[in-house]
């Protein structure tokens, strides 16, 4: 409870953080329900014989708004940056930040959600621990499309409006073929 309690403030000062960046009010993400729900799921990637034959977990980005990822010492994560595959090495003491794809919806492209995989190790295993900030969880109707402050004639919505669990039907549904659905929204 404790962990959840900490990913939750510290989630809460990065969302302040993020809508400060924006040119916002310090607690606009908070007062639009992005730091409403968190999930936290548990990774655990055992040793592989033969890493070069798999893959730990293939190219994707997170459904969220934001999501909190602490990983242990194995390594094995990379982000796709200028199409190459950047390692992403584990930093004792550290937490990796992902801005997910719910936020990159929001903010119009001012964030960019983070494209990632997981590459199998011959040692292992390898474990890690994601909080998932969204509300995927609640029943909710709320919709979320680009934050009107952010708009103007140079910059128009890109995205139409969605409610969470849309945007997480159409994620799930596609599946992971490493093929963003934020195309889906587009306007």
């Amino acid at each position: 409870m404790e962990y959840k309690e900490q990913g939750m403030r510290l989630g809460f000062r990065l969302f302040e953080l993020m809508s400060e960046a924006l040119g916002l009010n310090t607690n606009h993400l908070k007062d639009m329900d992005c730091a409403e729900g968190l999930s936290i799921l548990c990774h655990y990637y055992p040793a592989c014989p033969q890493p070069e034959l798999t893959m730990g977990t293939t190219k994707h980005a997170d459904h969220d708004f934001l999501t909190l990822l602490l990983q242990d010492q194995i390594g094995g994560l990379q982000v796709l940056h200028q199409d190459q595959w950047i390692d992403v090495p584990p930093m004792p003491g550290s937490l990796v930040i992902n801005v997910g794809d719910l936020m990159q919806l929001i903010t119009n492209d001012r964030f960019i959600s983070v494209e990632r995989r997981v590459l199998a190790n011959r040692i292992g295993p390898r474990v890690s621990v994601a909080c998932f900030f969204s509300t995927t969880v609640q029943p909710s109707i709320k919709l979320y499309g680009p934050i009107k402050e952010l708009l103007s004639e140079e910059n128009p919505p890109r995205y139409r409006e969605t409610t969470v669990r849309e945007y997480v039907a159409y994620f799930d549904s596609k599946g992971r073929d490493g093929v963003s659905a934020l195309p889906h929204f587009r306007i």
